[in-house]
């Protein structure tokens, strides 16, 4: 069987920027188990796969250890193979998954934005192993949705974290979002380490700016925000909130084109 694989760096304008993640347009689902290899197989951060329904398709992610219930950069990415390749002539694509509801991508010029959900972080401070696993305390820590926000005073902070990635397997679905106020325009910054998942630090990850940007635009008393994930690679986002809904927008660049043999 030939699978299509289209591998596009999202949150970029630049090749070899941003997150890069495969995306595997299909006629109908492979096996869960071989989804997993293929992943694995790639070994990105996100491979997305996604099948027609109705006038949109249905979209999973799996990492090359796990399958997870969503994904922004993936999104982004099939958004692009969608509307910039597959169907040139469509300005907006609707997916629908599993356990994210429906997620839509709209092209706005150079731009390509999604709507997602917000996720306000919980007054509730975060595990001491985690904390401890990041080498830094924050000034305040939260939970939202199961993961650790952790927050800086200085982009300098964040910047220097150097994580103890095996004290944070040792708690189960640890994940950490680090952030900090911007500068020079750019209203926050953040990194983002997932070790539990198979990643130790994704490079640019637009569901954590569901939780990201609720807590900034309360914090800073806007609802536009352009924001920074200071990773190697690194990537830029505008978000935008809207009441239980939030617009992440940013660039995408298609770096390969090419077939899976299964």
């Amino acid at each position: 069987m030939r699978i299509p694989l289209y591998q596009v760096d999202a949150f970029t304008s630049r090749t070899f920027g941003g997150n890069p993640a495969a995306v595997c347009p299909l006629s109908e689902w492979l096996p869960g188990a071989t989804m997993q290899a293929i992943a694995a197989e790639n070994n990105l951060a996100e491979t997305a796969f996604f099948v027609p329904q109705g006038d949109g398709y249905l979209l999973r992610w799996f990492t090359p250890a796990v399958e997870v219930d969503l994904c922004g950069h993936a999104t982004l990415a099939s958004g692009y193979v969608v509307t910039r390749i597959l169907a040139p002539e469509q300005r907006s694509v609707r997916f629908d998954t599993v356990k994210a509801g429906p997620l839509e991508v709209t092209r706005d010029g150079d731009l390509l934005a999604m709507d997602f959900p917000a996720w306000p972080p919980e007054q509730q401070t975060a595990d001491p192993r985690i904390l401890a696993a990041l080498d830094a305390a924050p000034a305040q820590s939260f939970v939202a949705r199961g993961r650790t926000l952790a927050v800086y005073d200085r982009a300098e902070e964040v910047a220097a974290l150097r994580p103890d990635f095996a004290a944070m397997r040792e708690v189960p679905e640890a994940s950490v979002i680090a952030t900090a106020p911007g500068r020079d325009g750019i209203d926050f910054v953040s990194r983002y380490f997932a070790p539990n998942h198979g990643v130790d630090e994704d490079w640019v990850t637009g569901s954590a700016h569901c939780v990201l940007t609720p807590y900034w635009a309360e914090r800073l008393g806007k609802a536009r925000l352009d924001a920074r994930q200071i990773s190697a690679r690194g990537g830029e986002l505008v978000c935008t909130l809207r009441g239980d809904r939030i617009t992440i927008a940013g660039h995408a660049v298609l770096y390969l084109e090419g077939t899976i043999e299964v």
